[in-house]
């Protein structure tokens, strides 16, 4: 589990491929003598395992689903990516609660500028923009944000100048590709709403679902 509050960049060194997955080695620009073989990472959202690790370099395997619904396919050698550690339960949760499981990506529609921030509009499909909601939280690229306004296929958010300076946000341009991972818990209200489908009838009669009449009734909405 990781919060969306990146530590720092890190620089693909090298990429071979691995069966029909991918091996990147990974340069950080911060210390990872705390880190261990095992340990999770969060690399540009992407929730990754590292299996080898010498100094500030980590090798990660990246496999043919991750490889399809994020934007690793597509990745080079120099290319930049933000890297997160994932979180202790006594540390602080500065940003939101962020799995590493990428919903799919989005094309940054525009960018302009605002006062000290950057506006950036992200154009996605409608099944994903349906878990946002102004003042919400999304990550792109792993980095927690806040939703500034939401459509049916697109979302902005407000990108301050310090999280342009240490993250990749900041240099990313209009047509660019980003790993978006939308709120968990708006995936889980939606379960709870719609009911198991694979629940036989017999199963689903014996437990009430939550839905619009189950809530009315028990009073958390008019």
């Amino acid at each position: 589990m990781f919060t969306g509050i990146i530590e720092g960049l890190g620089t693909i060194v090298g990429m071979r491929a691995s069966g029909q997955g991918k091996r990147l080695t990974i340069e950080a620009d911060f210390s990872l003598d705390q880190s261990k073989i095992g340990d999770s990472l969060s690399v540009s959202g992407a929730c990754l395992t590292a299996v080898k690790i010498d100094g500030k370099r980590f090798e990660v395997d990246v496999s043919p689903e991750t490889l399809q619904t994020t934007t690793f396919g597509q990745v080079k050698v120099g290319e930049c990516l933000n890297i997160e550690r994932a979180i202790r339960l006594s540390d602080r949760i500065d940003g939101h609660l962020v799995s590493g499981h990428i919903d799919g990506t989005g094309t940054i529609k525009q960018r302009e500028s605002l006062s000290n921030a950057i506006i950036i509009t992200i154009a996605m499909n409608e099944s994903l923009t349906r878990y946002m909601i102004v003042k919400g939280s999304v990550a792109v690229d792993g980095v927690s944000l806040t939703i500034n306004t939401c459509e049916s296929d697109n979302f902005s958010v407000s990108i301050i100048p310090y999280t342009a300076k240490l993250t990749t946000i900041g240099f990313k341009n209009k047509g660019d590709r980003v790993n978006i991972e939308a709120d968990m818990i708006g995936k889980y209200v939606e379960r709870f709403m719609i009911g198991r489908p694979d629940r036989g009838k017999e199963d689903r009669s014996k437990q009430e679902l939550i839905d619009h009449a189950y809530l009315v009734k028990t009073g958390f909405i008019d």
